[in-house]
């Protein structure tokens, strides 16, 4: 691995955004190989018990009553289940899904074809909603609320709008970045579920129920070190119980144990807190490079060869939600953990700081993820 001192394009490495393995977001592959493993009931989903709470009453109650249930809004990071529970919500009501998503719909148009071809009681999911063009937003207004379009014909002065009714039907919105959304198409929602992250007793039985969906056995104590690893997020936790369980097979003896947990992960350079080789680089350049900040985001982005909205998006959010680092009016700042995690030791406060200061200095062999830090010093 390398050093502190040589990070990024600067040791030849590819930027750190590929392949990474603790990241939430999935691709086309990862989302098939998460299908197998999605619960298909309210009642076998782990976690967010509020949420399970509130939405199972909704479900009922419409379910009783024989009509639709609200528009539901899920939000929260990438990750925790909002396309699981949007699959689970047509299952409860006995109905289909239909799934697109908002960049995939940029004319009004589009999304009323979409519309149009809803039969009564379906459950319409819109993954990151927000990101739906504006033209979009207004039809799907009054579709929501008065379960109609206006299908325009002719063009120029000529034209006309003809409304068309629809079937009663659900809209199931996810997003990320639940601000974004603009208040007329929040306020249309009936439920709204934020979802939080994950306790490390959550993703143990997520990772216990995986494995016996995948047809593996799985000791306690491997489950265990795997949850504390998974960032408190289920699509990792099963990511990383996918690797365990390959690395058990081709470099052990096919127990996924604590020994095979702990090696697995340590070559998929994860370390006891779930941070990868750019966050560990994140964290060594603020640390060894700059005495702990603060810097600036561009400064630190271009010392680890990425780009500032990388780090932005990708490692910070983590390391401030952990307290490892902070975020101040003059940059980033590296907090007491951080320090600790590293195995160095926090300069002196009266001490200047700033590149090349030569602060931070070794407290001993510093492992995290079985990676030795070298700090130059």
């Amino acid at each position: 691995m390398a050093d502190f001192d040589r990070v990024g394009y600067e040791d030849g490495h590819e930027p750190f955004t590929s392949e990474r393995i603790v990241t939430s977001t999935a691709d086309d592959l990862e989302r098939a190989a998460e299908a197998a493993l999605r619960p298909r009931r309210l009642e076998e989903f782990v976690g967010q018990l509020v949420v399970r709470d509130q939405l199972s009453l909704v479900l009922q109650a419409a379910v009783a009553r024989g009509a639709t249930p609200d528009h539901v809004l899920l939000s929260g990071p990438p990750g925790l289940g909002k396309t699981t529970l949007a699959m689970i919500i047509a299952a409860e009501l006995g109905t289909s899904l239909r799934v697109t998503s908002g960049p995939a719909i940029q004319h009004a148009g589009d999304l009323a074809a979409v519309l149009s071809s809803l039969e009564e009681g379906e459950v319409l999911f819109i993954d990151e909603i927000h990101r739906l063009a504006r033209p979009a937003e207004e039809l799907l207004y009054v579709a929501m609320e008065d379960f109609r379009v206006d299908v325009v014909v002719g063009k120029g002065a000529g034209a006309s709008a003809i409304p068309l009714s629809l079937p009663p039907f659900t809209v199931v919105g996810a997003t990320t970045r639940a601000g974004l959304l603009p208040a007329p198409l929040r306020d249309r929602f009936g439920f709204t579920g934020h979802l939080d992250f994950y306790s490390a007793e959550e993703l143990e039985r997520v990772i216990i129920r995986s494995a016996g969906l995948l047809g593996v056995e799985i000791k306690h104590a491997a489950a265990h070190e795997i949850s504390g690893r998974s960032r408190g997020t289920p699509r990792i936790a099963n990511r990383l119980l996918r690797r365990v369980r390959d690395w058990a097979q081709v470099r052990g003896d096919g127990t996924m144990d604590l020994r095979a947990a702990r090696a697995a992960l340590e070559v998929y350079e994860v370390d006891e807190l779930g941070l990868d080789r750019l966050d560990r680089a994140v964290l060594g350049a603020l640390c060894t490079r700059f005495g702990g900040g603060p810097v600036g985001l561009s400064t630190l982005a271009v010392t680890v060869g990425e780009e500032s909205e990388t780090v932005e998006t990708v490692a910070e959010p983590f390391l401030v939600r952990e307290g490892l680092i902070g975020r101040t009016p003059r940059g980033r700042v590296a907090t007491p953990a951080a320090w600790a995690h590293l195995g160095l030791t926090p300069p002196d406060p009266l001490t200047p700081r700033g590149p090349g200061a030569g602060l931070a200095q070794r407290t001993g062999s510093a492992r995290s993820g079985g990676t030795l830090f070298d700090t130059g010093a």
